[in-house]
């Protein structure tokens, strides 16, 4: 399902998951939010009919960019009443993966990324994908998932099935920052060799889960001590066609499931980015 709302960024979203629904032999839908619910209490009725039919017109362009790369792929159109946000969240059904572009038509051009893909990724009951970077470049074969260890075998499970489908293979990346077993005094050299063993055998043991689950998918891991979890995130985007990471909804606590890191990543990746649910996850534990 594709979130469109007649911008460039909306119309790159709607085509990368049209690509994957055509992988996937189902049918796309694309949805845009008039927000009617809201602006129909102080809004004129020319208004309403106005954005009715400017949103018509969003779906009907949508659609026909879509078939002009997809001609055989179903499309659903559906113009919802909410805003985007809780539009999007109603429209998602179990097993659905909602997509939307990295900036949409309000707020300011310098913005990297738009209000409505922050607060999806942050909440949303279904995996995320935020379209971003160059979409004509082509296709590494790779699909990337930011891990732990094995505790992260359930949401990698969607990246795997992502890789799978697009036959290619699943690089588990394994990240941290030297300085945090020590706070801000430096580690000795020693102790930088045995995190980083520490960490290749999580990313390894995670590895032998999914390829267990999953015989037939090429998994490789990747342990990076050499810079902060964000900035090598962000480089390694560089080199994958998607990058997966996962968001958890801490318990009895507001605020955003994605972290810094997440933040980090969805504002400056350099490919797609999707982000996918996890369990909750207890007070004070990192969710980055």
């Amino acid at each position: 399902m594709a979130g469109i709302d007649g911008s460039a960024a909306s119309r790159a979203a709607a085509l990368w998951a049209a690509r994957t629904a055509d992988r996937r032999g189902v049918p796309l839908r694309i949805v845009h939010a008039g927000d009617l619910d809201r602006l129909a209490r102080f809004a004129s009725f020319e208004t309403v009919e106005r954005i009715r039919r400017v949103g018509g017109v969003h779906l009907a362009e949508a659609e026909e960019t879509v078939h002009e790369r997809f001609p055989y792929l179903p499309v659903e159109r559906d113009f919802s009443t909410k805003n985007p946000v809780a539009a999007l969240h109603e429209a998602a059904a179990s097993g659905d993966t909602v997509v939307v572009g990295s900036r949409g038509r309000g707020g300011f051009p310098a913005l990297l990324l738009g209000s409505v893909g922050l607060a999806l990724a942050a909440r949303s009951p279904v995996p995320v994908v935020v379209v971003r970077g160059q979409l004509d470049r082509p296709d590494t074969g790779v699909v990337a998932a930011a891990v732990r260890d094995e505790r992260d075998a359930g949401w990698v499970m969607e990246a795997a099935f992502e890789a799978e489908s697009r036959r290619a293979s699943l690089l588990l990346i394994s990240t941290w920052n030297p300085l945090s077993p020590m706070g801000h005094v430096v580690p000795m050299l020693e102790e930088l060799d045995a995190v980083t063993r520490q960490g290749q055998a999580r990313a390894n043991a995670l590895a032998d889960v999914i390829r267990r689950a999953h015989p037939s998918l090429t998994v490789s891991t990747e342990v990076d001590a050499d810079s902060g979890t964000a900035a090598a995130l962000v480089e390694n985007s560089r080199r994958v066609d998607l990058l997966v990471m996962g968001a958890r909804h801490r318990l009895m606590e507001m605020g955003s499931g994605i972290g810094h890191v997440g933040h980090t990543v969805l504002h400056h990746a350099h490919c797609p980015v999707e982000i996918v649910p996890r369990p909750p996850e207890a007070p004070g534990e990192d969710p980055s």
